[in-house]
């Protein structure tokens, strides 16, 4: 554990600095709490190939066929990442995919393991890639998706060693699902986290999406929990602008602020970056601070990466 807050200490005094002076000087810095390192193809379980995943209204998503090769979404979301000045971003798939992103950028990613049935994850396995420093970040758990709500005692192990470790958590809690046969909107209710919350009172977790469409629920396991976080990610892009407005001004107006952060939820889509700051940006409702902790300073906070200088906290 204390392995791990040290390199995250040392990201925040060496790292954002250097990539704020490699990347743009006149662009506020970004960290981007959820991204996808997935491959052009996925597979079923007996290796045929599926085309890439998409979502109903094609007119959301543009630019598609920029991505014909796997290393063009790593490319392409290199170069956006420099372009809006992402000066990290939390990756997570199966971990051969995202050590292969972190080792073209190690100083540009945090890494994740992506996983939809917690009984295939040994439990010995994962510690030993925290404890080697291989990992950054528990999840995405996207266990909703095999059919597992997020209190599935399945799951307990997992909760178990990311208290032990003080490992952000991010959770695929909400109500947007690819198609999946086993996903259920009922398991995405925020409020199925409070027992976790309560059995693991120092698991540093957040909910991806915000928990959309659960506002309500969302507000309220937020105020009794400080220590949950939430991103704002797909809902920036897959719903109506006004839709995501209206839910992001309920967070807003509930106080949470300080606990809301950028994500681009960049799946086979580099494009999506930059819309999904887009989105945050043109919320007339926000102030510059709070846009400024959004898609930086409440990251910093989260994962408990030290400030360093006032051209990486603006």
């Amino acid at each position: 554990m204390k392995k791990l807050v040290l390199m995250l200490i040392i990201i925040g005094i060496t790292v954002l600095p250097h990539l704020s002076q490699t990347y743009s000087t006149e662009l506020p810095p970004i960290i981007d709490m959820h991204m996808h390192a997935f491959n052009k193809m996925i597979r079923t379980p007996d290796g045929t190939p599926l085309p890439v995943v998409h979502y109903p209204d094609k007119s959301i998503i543009k630019g598609t066929a920029l991505v014909t090769r796997d290393e063009d979404i790593l490319r392409l979301t290199l170069e956006a990442m420099k372009k809006y000045n992402i000066v990290l971003a939390v990756v997570s798939s199966k971990l051969t995919d995202v050590y292969k992103w972190k080792d073209a950028a190690p100083q540009s990613f945090l890494a994740g393991q992506s996983f939809r049935d917690p009984t295939t994850i040994d439990i010995t396995a994962l510690r030993k890639e925290f404890t080697d420093g291989k990992l950054d970040i528990m999840g995405e758990i996207a266990t909703q998706y095999g059919g597992y709500p997020p209190n599935d005692p399945a799951l307990e192990p997992i909760y178990s060693l990311a208290e032990e470790l003080d490992v952000p958590t991010l959770i695929h809690c909400e109500g947007i699902s690819g198609p999946s046969p086993k996903f259920r909107i009922s398991d995405g209710n925020p409020l199925l986290l409070e027992n976790v919350l309560k059995k693991h009172p120092k698991l540093r977790l957040y909910v991806e999406n915000a928990g959309w469409p659960f506002l309500g629920e969302m507000i309220a396991l937020m105020y009794r929990y400080p220590q949950v976080y939430v991103d704002l990610s797909t809902i920036t892009w897959i719903i109506p602008r006004p839709a995501f407005h209206c839910y992001l001004k309920g967070l807003i107006d509930a106080g949470l602020s300080k606990r809301l952060m950028y994500g681009s939820d960049q799946m086979w889509w580099p494009e999506t970056i930059g819309m999904a700051i887009e989105a945050i940006e043109s919320a007339e409702f926000l102030t510059a601070e709070q846009k400024r902790d959004i898609f930086y300073n409440n990251a910093v906070r989260f994962l408990k990466l030290e400030k360093k200088g006032p051209s990486n906290v603006r």
